[in-house]
């Protein structure tokens, strides 16, 4: 198990997020965070409000320290992965995630000095 952990830290943000998408179809399961509770049937008509936002980080403004740990804290990424996410903007921060988890992220970015977007 160590030796699968020890390839993990070694890949990039592009790779892990590959991964996943390859485990999830694999073996038809979704990777889905532990504090994240559907609140009701999934909505299929175009009428209805989105409820599910991807946070794109479009800047990471003069303070890019500060929002490099705010990405490595929510994305649980290396510092190296996390560097390269900020230094390649615009980049998604996390997908498909509820509407107020997402503008709690993009506070969070703003509040560091960056400039986050809702998609």
């Amino acid at each position: 198990m160590q030796e699968i952990l020890d390839k993990l830290e070694k890949m990039t943000a592009m790779e892990l997020s590959e991964l996943v998408k390859a485990i999830e179809e694999k073996f038809d399961v979704t990777a889905a965070a532990a504090t994240v509770v559907a609140s009701g049937p999934v909505a299929e008509s175009a009428e209805e409000e989105k409820s599910e936002f991807d946070v794109v980080l479009l800047s990471p403004g003069d303070k890019k320290i500060a929002v490099i740990k705010v990405v490595r804290e929510l994305t649980g990424l290396g510092l190296k992965e996390a560097k390269a996410l900020v230094d390649g903007c615009p980049n998604t921060i996390k997908e498909a995630v509820p509407k107020d988890e997402a503008e709690k992220i993009k506070t969070l970015i703003e509040e560091s000095g960056g400039q986050a977007d809702l998609k």
